[in-house]
């Protein structure tokens, strides 16, 4: 599982470099032919030549704490993101030096654990990939989340800005701006926190430590997104204010929020369709996108609730009109997860395994 993810694997050990190759071979670290480096060679090689070596040695054997840093220094020098694991007092200083130090909880020293920022409770090396794995989860939910909010406010924002320069009235009022923020942004939105982890988690590389959130294709999206989405809901504003219709404002605040609506489904994933996803794999997010749905709805149609939001009710015709430019929106988006699932869009987001 770390090969696929694109973790390599290293043993360094103070034991015998047989004993290390038996216990590296059976576990898949090393292959047959695979080179076992002890610490009396690392004595004899310069500071200069050892990255090189580190970039294809995978097992250390008879190493001191001294060479173990000496190791870690090298990883880093060639851009490498170490993490590090041990349990002795002569692992403190390793686990110091590594960007990410893993004291063992059971059979760990107080010196270590007092070292390591994270301490592994059960001892479990299997842990640790768990943990990758819903890291990476979360790091993913966190980028749908920004996804979602950044090109819904700026969809919202356009819209208001370029309205007048159009020639068209001011297509929101403030009590729709303060219910989209609050109900078609907030609910959706948080929902995303629940969605599962991709099939491919596990099979694609690690991030560079120093990437941009918005990395990988969020900015394009954030700016094309939120255009189109004010796009929308402009040209809805236009031929209903054109046709003299007195809900035109109510269509405008309508389409942009089941515009989201669409748009919060689309994003669940940065490559898969909606339909490979399914929409039950995420039921806090379909309950949350039923219930804004539901809501916007009643403030069209219940007259107190439309008193308050200065809305009209719809009739079938502009309110079929709404859906129509609405799911043009995650139309759009299912299209452009279709062009970087075959590699002619954010070529460099599309990477999906190694090796």
């Amino acid at each position: 599982t770390c090969r696929a993810a694109g973790i390599r694997v290293v043993m360094i050990t103070g034991d015998h470099p047989t004993t290390a190759r038996a216990i590296a071979t059976r576990l898949g670290i090393l292959d047959g032919g695979g080179e076992v480096i002890t610490g009396h060679r690392l004595s004899r090689l310069s500071p200069e030549r050892l990255p090189e070596l580190t970039a294809r040695v995978r097992v250390y054997a008879r190493v001191s704490p001294a060479q173990k840093i000496a190791i870690i220094e090298a990883l880093q020098a060639r851009g490498e993101c170490v993490a590090m694991t041990g349990d002795g007092i002569n692992d403190a200083p390793a686990l110091r030096r590594a960007d990410v130090g893993v004291a063992m909880g059971q059979g760990g020293t107080d010196v270590a654990r007092e070292a390591a920022p994270l301490v592994l409770l059960d001892d479990n090396f299997a842990t640790i990939v768990t943990a990758v794995r819903a890291g990476r989860r979360i790091y993913d939910n966190i980028r749908k989340f920004v996804r979602y909010a950044v090109t819904c406010n700026a969809a919202e924002v356009a819209t208001l800005l370029l309205a007048p320069l159009v020639g068209l009235p001011l297509p929101l009022l403030p009590i729709h701006l303060l219910w989209i923020n609050l109900v078609t942004d907030g609910l959706p939105g948080l929902a995303l926190a629940a969605e599962p982890e991709e099939a491919t988690i596990m099979r694609r590389p690690p991030r560079p430590p120093g990437e941009s959130i918005f990395a990988g294709g969020l900015w394009q999206h954030v700016l094309w997104v939120g255009a189109l989405m004010a796009g929308v809901a402009l040209a809805t504003e236009a031929w209903a204010h054109h046709a003299g219709l007195a809900e035109w404002q109510t269509m405008t605040f309508t389409v942009l929020a089941l515009s989201q609506m669409g748009h919060v489904m689309a994003i669940r994933s940065e490559r898969a369709s909606l339909r490979t996803l399914g929409l039950r794999t995420n039921r806090p997010l379909l309950r949350a996108v039923m219930l804004t749905i539901l809501l916007q709805f009643a403030i069209l149609y219940i007259r107190p609730l439309a008193g308050i939001f200065r809305t009209v009710p719809l009739g079938p015709r502009e309110l079929l009109l709404c859906l129509a430019a609405s799911a043009v929106v995650l139309g759009a988006v299912e299209g452009e997860k279709a062009l970087v699932r075959r590699g002619l869009l954010y070529r460099k987001a599309a990477t999906e395994a190694v090796g």
